[in-house]
């Protein structure tokens, strides 16, 4: 016998729905309804952004899938106060009109925060191609500078205007639907029966938080699918939960020993002597001839893109100076970023450590009195200072270099009359070459020789700067225009250097910190990390001409003293990338994910213990899967997992005079020992005789 027919009967779902939004509780499927409406609303207008970035396949379709179920769960946990509110009001709150009309403010009012909120989304994805992430946990800590940047470039009140009429049109819908007055004049509940369906609800948002993890999400081939799947409130909440990632916990890992024993024949293609205990990246690094005490002006040029000059892309019409000064420099022509934040740049441009994962060491604790690239030049006597447009203490900046033993100069440092312009990020670049003039006649006039790093702000949005300084208006012309006069600034300032009596003992480094977009199919688009560096010596101490060899940020400080013929401990994992032998390779990653580049091939770690291997071609900038190599996957590990362990073990401290000293005699007691030949050592890393 068959069983008997189950039919749906669509009055008796509608009777059901009814009877639960007439509840107390009705207020939060309304809250769900307008949630979940809106975060697909802002999905498909993300979907409509990026058309020709996203892959039309199966894949899209999984994306809302998956997208709807984490949209579901954010709605569930942000509805968590709602709950909370409706469950221990009084049986019959809402018998009174004055409460009715506060719940009508309220729906109001977060249907205003919803729509704010997609608004927001669809302004970062503009910037950053990707849901909110760590950068919009940066924004919430320093909301002076983020509130002013988006007033400085947006028109706010126009967008404001738009949000109101916009929030009145969504809930005048809503009421004539019916739903909200059929919540409000629902029958009242016994105490009771509101703390069993507040309990429901409250342990479906548990379910939701605990049940969910945005790890959960497919790798789908295109990043911008991936993205798509992400709820935006879900991803906010959880890149401010994992800003600080536990390498050992989250990544691939191996015998803290062997992990050092493989960088340790990394280490060794720069020649140098090892001086540590096996768990350390100490050695000396020997160089021939003379040392030249030189000098050495670093500006480190905000999301300066290699693509954006004209000797790396002939369309280029914006940099004329930089173009210049390429004839007259030493250009680095395969430089790569490790990251995708000033931050980032920072730390590897002084520190010359790879990106571990979450946050960068400049923010972290216990960032103080690190082996740096200023430590090296405090041991030779020379001034340090940390020269920088804006307010320092964003991002960590000035206590990082403070407690690193460089002098701080910021904007809170000068004078008001000492600024002529300046935005949301800082003094316009060239008030900060002209503080910069100023710091080196003050060090010169001391008899003492100096290295500033000076950090831009000015090709960054809001996109302003003075009046009248180059061919096109400022904001109108966005980015072209912000970096034409970041061009411009820098022309200016080395024309004003000429005239001073230190230009010919200095070396101006160019070097960019990240590039300005780094978004792309792939979870690491490998050519959007692609930056330049300039090396010039005006006295014509140093080599001029192009170096094509493959590196990363964390090679530029021992290059750097490589060109000065400097020999000295260092703790440096870049080397001297004109005289390293071995493969050539550049470190990168976006926060989570830590890239290893060799050409043609990048190795990709990620959390959860997982690992991808591609094919790269530097032509089209395709990466194709490849078959997983030990060899690579080792490598790649070994740089990453020995930093952080470097990191919370305390073992990358920096060296004093005394103790760099120490260090040369007894590197030339065991190059005595071990018979140096013209190649150097061949030492194990970490092993002492």
């Amino acid at each position: 016998m068959l069983p008997p027919t189950v039919t749906v009967r669509p009055r008796a779902l509608r009777a059901r729905f009814q009877d639960l939004l007439a509840r107390r509780h009705g207020g939060i499927l309304i809250f769900l309804f307008l949630f979940v409406v809106i975060t697909l609303v802002i999905r498909v207008a993300l979907l409509a952004r990026s058309l020709w970035s996203v892959e039309w396949d199966t894949s899209l379709l999984a994306a809302f899938g998956w997208g709807t179920l984490f949209d579901l769960g954010s709605g569930l946990l942000a509805a968590i106060p709602l709950v909370l509110g409706l469950t221990l009001l009084p049986t019959k709150t809402f018998a009174r009109n004055g409460a009715r009309l506060l719940a009508h403010a309220g729906l109001f009012a977060i249907t205003g925060l919803l729509l704010f909120s997609a608004v927001a989304e669809w302004l970062f994805w503009d910037e950053f191609s990707v849901r909110f992430n760590f950068i919009a946990v940066d924004y919430l800590v320093y909301t002076t500078e983020v509130i002013a940047n988006i007033r400085e470039s947006y028109p706010m009140p126009l967008i404001l205007t738009v949000l109101v009429l916009a929030t009145a049109a969504v809930y005048g819908g809503l009421l004539r639907t019916g739903v909200v007055s059929a919540w409000l004049t629902g029958p009242h509940e016994a105490a009771g029966q509101r703390y069993r369906c507040g309990a429901s609800w409250l342990a479906l948002a548990a379910l939701a938080g605990l049940g969910l993890d945005s790890n959960q999400i497919p790798g789908f081939a295109n990043t911008y699918n991936r993205e798509l799947a992400k709820d935006g409130l879900w991803s906010l909440f959880a890149s401010f939960r994992n800003n600080e990632l536990d390498y050992d916990e989250f990544y691939s890992t191996l015998p803290v020993d062997a992990a050092f024993a493989t960088l340790g024949r990394e280490l060794s293609a720069d020649g140098a002597i090892p001086l540590g205990d096996g768990r350390d990246t100490l050695r000396y690094v020997r160089n021939e001839g003379p040392e030249l005490r030189l000098n050495v002006i670093q500006i480190t040029v905000e999301s300066l893109s290699a693509d954006f000059l004209s000797t790396f892309n002939r369309a280029s019409r914006l940099t004329p100076n930089l173009g210049a000064l390429a004839e007259h420099s030493l250009v680095f022509e395969n430089l790569y970023a490790t990251g995708t934040r000033t931050d980032r740049g920072m730390e590897a441009l002084s520190l010359s450590l790879p990106p571990t994962p979450g946050r960068s060491l400049i923010k972290r604790p216990r960032n103080g009195n690190l082996f740096t690239l200023g430590s090296v030049f405090r041991s030779r006597g020379y001034d340090t200072a940390f020269i920088y447009g804006g307010y320092g203490y964003f991002d960590n900046m000035n206590a990082f270099f403070d407690g690193n033993g460089y002098r701080v100069v910021d904007r809170a440092a000068v004078k008001d009359d000492d600024i002529t312009f300046a935005n949301a990020w800082g003094a316009c670049d060239g008030d900060l070459y002209r503080w910069t003039l100023r710091e080196a006649d003050a060090a010169h006039a001391a008899g003492q020789p100096f290295h500033h790093f000076v950090m831009t702000t000015s090709n960054h949005r809001p996109y302003t700067y003075p009046e009248g300084t180059i061919d096109l208006p400022p904001k109108i012309s966005g980015r072209s225009g912000a970096v034409k006069y970041t061009d411009y600034a820098i022309g200016e300032f080395l024309r004003a250097a000429a005239a001073k009596p230190w230009f010919k003992n200095t070396v101006f480094v160019i070097v960019g910190d990240h590039c300005a977009s780094v978004a792309g199919k792939v979870e690491l688009p490998v050519q959007n990390y692609h930056i330049p560096l300039f090396v010039y010596a005006p006295g014509g101490q140093l080599p001029t001409g192009r170096v094509s060899d493959l590196m990363s940020q964390i090679d530029y400080a021992p290059t750097l003293l490589g060109l000065l013929n400097w020999s000295y401990a260092s703790r440096f994992y870049g080397w001297d990338v004109r005289k390293a032998t071995g493969d050539r390779r550049a470190l990168l990653g976006n926060y989570q994910r830590l890239g290893l580049y060799e050409p043609g091939v990048l190795e990709v770690l990620k959390p959860m213990r997982d690992e991808d291997s591609y094919h790269f071609d530097v032509r089209t900038f395709a990466l194709t899967p490849r078959e997983n190599d030990q060899h690579y996957r080792d490598e790649a590990i070994a740089y990453y997992q020995t930093a952080s362990y470097l990191y919370k073990n305390g073992r990358y401290g920096a060296l004093s005079t005394e103790e760099q000293q120490a260090a040369a005699k007894r590197s030339e007691a065991l190059a005595a020992r071990h018979r140096l030949t013209d190649q150097g050592p061949r030492l194990a890393h970490g092993t002492v005789p």
